[in-house]
């Protein structure tokens, strides 16, 4: 199945693209896709959005408009066409 990926800030500097298509097996959850991003684009975007094992709770992921937190987590069923948004942490001032 295909997935859109958007990627925005440091994610479109490490990847060196705005969007891409990738295919995916029936099924595949976020987690499998953030492990083929990460595998595909290397250390810098595995740094940048896990912390050790466990994805850094700083990363919002979006699947459809959806922060990923509402749906479910890392296990959040990608379907035919989604879209995955991937931000980097946003400092706030105050």
């Amino acid at each position: 199945m295909k997935v859109k990926v958007k990627y925005f800030a440091i994610f479109r500097e490490i990847t060196n693209k705005r969007d891409e298509e990738l295919e995916l097996q029936e099924g595949a959850t976020v987690k499998d896709l953030l492990k083929i991003l990460s595998d595909k684009y290397g250390k810098k975007f595995k740094d940048l959005v896990f912390n050790g094992e466990i994805v850094s709770d700083r990363v919002l992921m979006l699947v459809d408009g959806v922060n990923i937190y509402s749906l479910n987590n890392l296990e959040t069923k990608l379907n035919e066409n989604s879209t995955f948004v991937i931000l980097p942490p946003v400092g706030g001032g105050g």
